[in-house]
């Protein structure tokens, strides 16, 4: 995998570093966050897990004096007992040094970050493997992405492992929730993850979640909030404008990775259906990669008659994008478009499929441009 080209997360790095020379490599675990730091090419690597690495920086001056590279990568930095006076100190008194900080959360997670680095630094969000990367992972059959997930050991993988996703969410628990956060209810957190797992791309109902993980609904809440810092689920807020049929607060809920999907539906193959649900998350990706990362955002439509659109993205004065994502544009339905243009009449929208070329075509009075995620992002603009 060391030898995959990732060229759009290389640019993403370099493009934050000219912001500033701090570039906080955030993502779940396994994702690749090592993988793609050690492929900077003359970076100093230093795993912050060990021991040795600890002594080593136990003076920060001393060792930045000593840095001959023009990148250090300090992998899983929150081990050290001060992250943030090392960081501080290199931005302050190095600051033509590039420092690449990596994390499964965010830098706020932890409370060993004393300082927040502001002005100091980039975040930069690792996701699963996209779909205009599969050709590099050498991955021809979407199905197989959809399946595996898009956590690059398990979509190489000859075959889905059930073992690979359990392990994964007891290493998540111990390293990332309870080392972090002081979660004490393992058992009821990782049912409550599961749950969400199960439920994934419909609507955050508060009272049933607590329900499944014999959780209360504050707590629930609370977990949630730990979810989204670690990135293993994603919140989509409705959009609205006031309309009086229009859901304004509801949340829809998104796990992070589609392997995890299949899984915890005990999905062995896919049908149909079930690639039509998960194509959604892998477009969801593609947005989140390339208009959230650029400031942007992402919601989904619904009212009150459950007419919905999949994703929406706002455009700016008053205009929003509308997304729809299927496994293929035979038998496209616009009941839901024509009801978010009724409120909504300025935007361009799209029907998103797998390896479709764009084009545009009238489904009843609308226009709508068909296209792939890979095209996706070069026209929202």
């Amino acid at each position: 995998m060391a030898d995959i080209a990732r060229p759009y997360w290389h640019g993403r790095l370099h493009a934050a570093w000219r912001r500033a020379p701090i570039v906080w490599l955030s993502g779940v675990r396994r994702v690749g966050k090592t993988t793609l730091a050690k492929s900077i090419p003359g970076a100093l690597y230093l795993n912050c897990d060990l021991p040795s690495t600890a002594e080593h920086l136990a003076d920060p001056e001393r060792f930045l004096r000593s840095v001959d590279a023009a990148v250090v990568v300090l992998d899983e930095v929150h081990q050290l007992p001060d992250p943030s006076r090392l960081l501080k100190i290199a931005a302050d008194e190095h600051p033509k040094l590039r420092i690449l900080a990596t994390g499964s959360s965010t830098l706020a997670a932890t409370t060993k970050f004393r300082d927040s680095l502001s002005g100091r630094k980039r975040v930069v969000h690792l996701l699963p493997v996209l779909a205009a990367e599969l050709a590099a992972f050498g991955i021809a059959d979407l199905r197989r992405r959809l399946l595996h997930g898009g956590l690059p050991a398990a979509l190489l993988a000859e075959a889905t492992e059930p073992d690979r996703y359990a392990e994964w969410l007891d290493s998540y628990f111990a390293r990332d929730v309870q080392e972090l956060f002081s979660v004490a209810k393992r058992t009821a957190f990782l049912t409550l993850v599961q749950t969400i797992l199960r439920r994934s791309g419909g609507l955050c109902e508060i009272t049933k979640l607590a329900a499944a993980a014999g959780l209360s609904r504050p707590t629930v809440m609370s977990y949630l909030d730990v979810l989204e810092v670690t990135q293993v689920a994603t919140v989509l807020r409705p959009f609205h404008a006031g309309g009086a049929q229009e859901l304004t607060h509801q949340p829809k809920i998104y796990g992070f990775d589609t392997g995890f999907v299949a899984w915890s539906r005990g999905w062995t193959e896919l049908r149909e259906p079930d690639c039509g649900t998960l194509w959604k998350h892998v477009v969801l990706e593609t947005l989140q990669a390339h208009v959230v990362s650029a400031g942007g955002t992402v919601h989904y439509w619904r009212d009150k008659r459950q007419r919905e659109v999949d994703f929406v993205v706002p455009a700016g004065r008053g205009a929003a994008h509308a997304i729809e994502c299927q496994w293929s544009a035979t038998g496209f339905e616009t009941r839901g478009l024509a009801a978010f243009r009724a409120t909504h009449p300025r935007g361009r929208n799209f029907l998103v499929v797998p390896d479709a070329a764009t084009r545009e075509r009238t489904f009843g009075t609308w226009v709508v441009t068909i296209t792939s995620a890979e095209a996706l992002p070069a026209l929202l603009g």
